[in-house]
């Protein structure tokens, strides 16, 4: 085989290193400097290189970060994130920086007071810029601003309170983004700077970007601390965050749902029913339908996210009668089989159901619970002692019979007068529904962090996991009835629906 030689005038383009990165670097009032960095240096040296190129002594104060929005630090760790044409600038070194700030914020000037803040707030995003913040106290500094703020400056003159507000906005928001970054404990927070962010919920409600951070706050708070759960659930009531979802800001709305739903989540489990029920006094399902759902507007992921959160943790709630077995020594239990029975069978019954003996009473309840198409005929508890379903079947299947009488008592009658290879079993067709339901909105399981498949129809009723049951069950029978299916196709009918 000919080998081909290149000529000897002829320059074949090398690649550049992979470890030569081409970069512009900025600094105040010079023009920028083009440089290759190599990222097999210490960055020490490479910043060392780039102080000695202005002529600036001490660069141990110096460091490099990226000169766009973010201004997040370069650091040893994240330094192979810089690409090729990046724009970088010299400045101040995070200790330095979280140093001078740490002074500014504490300034007796007002005007030089909010500007550190504002600055603060900004820094505060960059994880490596907080770690020296935190290090310098700076959490409890901010905690106590926030303390003592209101009362401090609540006595400067008129003039001087808008101030004050962007003052507390821009505190709030460094708080934030330091506590985001996961270095301090929750834990550590006292009851007043609870109760004074409690109480920016009202008295800030007014202030998008104050009620923004406070709600967040306490969100954050409940979620990452028992003890902060109980006090924050102390100073918040429902009735006091209802009035933020009847607005018209989304972000107010879905962190005022996100601290609900924090609420919700941290309670015990004896007092998430009693949450619940509060929740439906408050009218909480049909605000979120009138204000959210169906505002003229279109639902961003992170609302989506909080209403599939909200509606995760409702129907969790029917998780107790869902691993409840039945006790057929339980009288009030067998009391719901046999009202299901009166209903359906009301005008057939006796006039006296105490007439006639007691084997005759037998054998007509037999033959009627197998009408109403439960497994075990002479004794139908029994079908309810698996779990899930569990209780929940039969609560369905009671609340069908009750709030949609009509359907019930046509659904009973036309397969008890089918054949029998033909009929579609009540009882056992909403004991499997109510399992397969339960599967499907995975009653139980804790919300996904990341899914906001939520369901509109869901907040459309105050008992949508019962109506849903009963949309379902005439829909099996009646596609039970276009199949002329037999009780070996009643999986494959099932799945139809």
């Amino acid at each position: 085989c000919p080998v081909v030689l290149a000529p000897k005038n002829s320059s074949v383009a090398m690649p550049p290193p992979a470890d030569i990165v081409k970069v512009a670097i900025e600094w105040p009032g010079a023009f920028p400097k083009l440089m290759e960095i190599d990222q097999k240096k210490p960055l020490s040296s490479i910043i060392k290189e780039v102080c000695d190129g202005w002529s600036l002594a001490n660069h141990d104060q110096f460091a490099l970060q990226h000169a766009d929005s973010s201004n997040f630090y370069i650091t040893e760790k994240n330094r192979n994130e810089i690409k090729n044409g990046a724009i970088l600038r010299l400045t101040t070194s995070p200790a330095q920086n979280a140093q001078q700030l740490h002074e500014r914020i504490q300034s007796s000037s007002m005007d030089a007071k909010l500007e550190a803040l504002k600055d603060l707030a900004n820094y505060s995003r960059d994880v490596t810029f907080a770690q020296e913040f935190i290090n310098l106290d700076g959490i409890s500094l901010l905690t106590q601003m926030v303390e003592s703020g209101t009362e401090r400056y609540q006595k400067l003159q008129k003039i001087m309170k808008p101030c004050f507000g962007d003052m507390l906005s821009f505190t709030l928001t460094a708080f934030v983004e330091l506590m985001d970054h996961g270095i301090v404990s929750w834990d550590t927070f006292s009851v007043a700077f609870i109760k004074k962010i409690a109480s920016y919920v009202n008295k800030f409600a007014s202030d998008i970007s104050i009620l923004q951070r406070s709600l967040a706050i306490l969100e954050s708070m409940v979620l990452n601390s028992h003890d902060l759960y109980q006090k924050v659930a102390q100073e918040i009531t429902i009735g006091q965050l209802i009035p933020h979802l009847q607005g018209t800001d989304q972000e107010i709305q879905t962190y005022t749902i996100a601290v609900i739903n924090a609420l919700f989540l941290k309670a015990p489990d004896d007092k998430r029913q009693e949450m619940a029920n509060i929740l439906a006094q408050k009218q909480l399902r049909s605000i979120i339908l009138t204000h959210v759902i169906r505002a003229q507007r279109a639902i961003n992921n992170e609302m989506a996210h909080q209403l599939y959160v909200l509606q995760v943790l409702t129907f969790n709630l029917l998780e107790d009668r869902m691993m409840t077995k039945m006790d057929p020594q339980d009288q009030a239990q067998r009391d719901i089989i046999f009202e299901l029975r009166r209903i359906a069978f009301d005008a057939e019954s006796e006039p006296n159901n105490s007439s006639g003996s007691m084997e005759k009473r037998k054998s007509m309840y037999t033959r009627d619970y197998k009408k109403l198409g439960f497994i075990n005929h002479v004794n139908p508890a029994m079908d309810f002692t698996q779990t899930p379903p569990g209780m929940l079947a039969l609560d369905n299947m009671l609340y069908f019979a009750k709030h949609h009488q009509d359907a019930y008592i046509r659904i009973v009658l036309e397969n008890s007068s089918r054949e029998d290879k033909h009929e579609c079993p009540f009882g056992r067709s909403s004991i499997e529904l109510t399992k397969m339901l339960c599967e499907i909105l995975k009653v139980g399981e804790l919300p996904s962090e990341t899914c906001n498949d939520f369901h509109p129809m869901f907040f459309t009723h105050d008992r949508s996991f019962e109506e849903f049951f009963c949309i379902c069950i005439q829909l099996l029978n009646k596609t039970w009835k276009e199949m002329r299916a037999t009780s070996e196709d009643f999986n494959k009918a099932r799945k139809r629906v």
